[in-house]
């Protein structure tokens, strides 16, 4: 399956910048699942990966996140981290935003971390990367620290699965058609032996299917 390279999926998300933010027509949905089932309020401190524009972590600094709570976000896109920079520069003293080369997290610490948190990334990633994200986080996680995806999924219902399967067509040929994405189903790429499942859901919006994961580090 063709996915983006890491120089390539940095050129698409330099190019379509603030335009991000109107993905939320269907993200918010989702979004707001893992906002709702992450217990953000008792978190110290937040890792996440593919921060974009820095809205969700806008959210979560403004009303979820306590005064004392650690936020810390990566993305491949000098573009992206910029806004995100200027989008969270009044939690400056608590809010790090950095850039990376768009390569699993390995160089983060051990234990760094008790919620690591991924939007709309997986559906970017090889299946390879995603298995290697998901060991860094369980290895970045604090034992009981929860793991908060959402992204891109396969269909619920008849119109969600004709676009599902579109998306699925169209993705492998031309990637950048679709900014890279296409559907993945999550929960088969998270051992029972390392995650306890605390919530599971597959929503639908304008005929978007996304899949929302919440779990914990056994």
């Amino acid at each position: 399956m063709g996915t983006l390279s890491y120089q390539q999926a940095r050129r698409t998300y330099d190019r379509i910048g603030s335009l991000q933010d109107s993905q939320r027509f269907y993200e918010d949905r989702a979004t707001a699942l893992v906002l709702l089932h992450g217990d953000f309020g008792s978190a110290e401190s937040v890792f996440e990966f593919g921060c974009g524009t820095g809205r969700f972590a806008r959210r979560l600094l403004e009303k979820y996140l306590s005064d004392t709570a650690h936020y810390r976000g990566v993305d491949i896109s000098p573009t992206m981290v910029q806004l995100a920079q200027d989008r969270l520069s009044s939690y400056a003293t608590r809010a790090d935003v950095i850039l990376t080369e768009g390569e699993p997290p390995t160089g983060e610490p051990a234990g760094s971390c008790d919620r690591f948190v991924s939007n709309y990334v997986f559906d970017l990633l090889s299946h390879e990367d995603i298995r290697t994200v998901l060991r860094e986080a369980h290895r970045m996680l604090r034992p009981g620290g929860l793991l908060c995806l959402a992204g891109l999924t396969s269909g619920t219902g008849f119109t969600s699965r004709i676009v599902a399967s579109v998306i699925g067509w169209v993705q492998p040929k031309c990637p950048a058609l679709v900014g890279g994405c296409r559907p993945v189903d999550l929960l088969p790429l998270l051992p029972e032996s390392q995650w306890q499942l605390q919530h599971h859901l597959k929503v639908v919006a304008f005929g978007l299917p996304s899949e929302v994961v919440v779990a914990k580090r056994c």
